[in-house]
């Protein structure tokens, strides 16, 4: 993988949550009264992980080659030219309206979780939208997202921190993902959809809606954007435009998007 493709704040608020956590487990390991708490903490998130694991598995539709085997093998290629060796088992849940996909882990095993409302996008002709959406889970895989979430498990609750690093890691797998998929106008309509959803995306101005996400400030817009997990999508889509456009270009300036009325070479 391309290291540029990983976002310039990542490696450096990974190594801060590294200190921040070893800092923490040794706090509560040498004051003693703390190991209790931790030991009954992992245990408790164990269990509760294990049991959401078990009902989408339990429940939920696995794709295999007899079950959706287009996208299945869409999934297997994107693993090749990835280089996940293991492919991690994908599964679509009924989600009731809402649009969203995770990958999560559980006992060494890998998973992708697609809500059946965003997979639905195979039932429109938007393949590649959903590609896009594949292959942000299967980047958070291959970057070992998972696995370090549960080494800096606990920097990932101090204020701001955990939330800037997760942020980060979201904008490296649009990054990723992207260039995997090697379709920048999918990546950017599959963004729109999360914001406006399946029926309305086509008819958004890209280019004014990245606008407004720039013009949209103050005080309680930064506070929530500084405790989101997530980046507002306004920027995702503009982080999209400018780093394939310009990869060396850094700093954030509004992009021009391809629209029905002004289409543009910089997708």
């Amino acid at each position: 993988m391309n290291p540029r493709l990983v976002h310039e704040n990542e490696t450096a608020l990974f190594i801060i949550c590294v200190c921040v956590s070893v800092f923490i487990y040794l706090s509560l390991i040498f004051s003693m009264i703390g190991i209790p708490y931790l030991i009954i903490g992992l245990i408790v998130s164990l269990i509760l992980h294990g049991l959401l694991v078990a009902g989408i598995r339990s429940s939920g539709v696995k794709l295999s080659s007899n079950q959706f085997p287009v996208v299945h093998e869409k999934v297997q290629e994107l693993c090749r030219q990835m280089g996940i060796a293991k492919v991690p088992d994908v599964f679509v849940v009924q989600s009731g309206g809402v649009l969203n996909a995770f990958a999560t882990r559980f006992l060494g095993r890998n998973f992708v979780i697609l809500y059946s409302d965003i997979f639905e996008l195979i039932e429109q002709g938007n393949d590649e939208e959903l590609t896009f959406v594949i292959a942000h889970e299967l980047a958070h895989i291959q970057r070992k997202h998972i696995n370090k979430h549960m080494l800096i498990w606990p920097a990932m609750w101090v204020p701001f921190l955990g939330k800037a690093y997760s942020r980060s890691c979201e904008f490296t797998c649009d990054r990723i993902a992207t260039a995997y998929t090697g379709n920048a106008n999918a990546a950017v309509r599959a963004l729109t959809i999360l914001a406006i959803g399946k029926q309305l995306f086509n008819r958004v101005n890209i280019n004014e809606y990245v606008e407004q996400g720039a013009r949209e400030r103050g005080f309680f817009v930064a506070w929530y954007e500084l405790m989101s997990t997530h980046p507002p999508l306004p920027k995702r889509i503009n982080e999209i435009g400018r780093f394939h456009a310009h990869p060396y270009l850094y700093g954030y300036q509004s992009q021009r998007f391809e629209t029905e009325d002004q289409p543009t070479a910089l997708l």
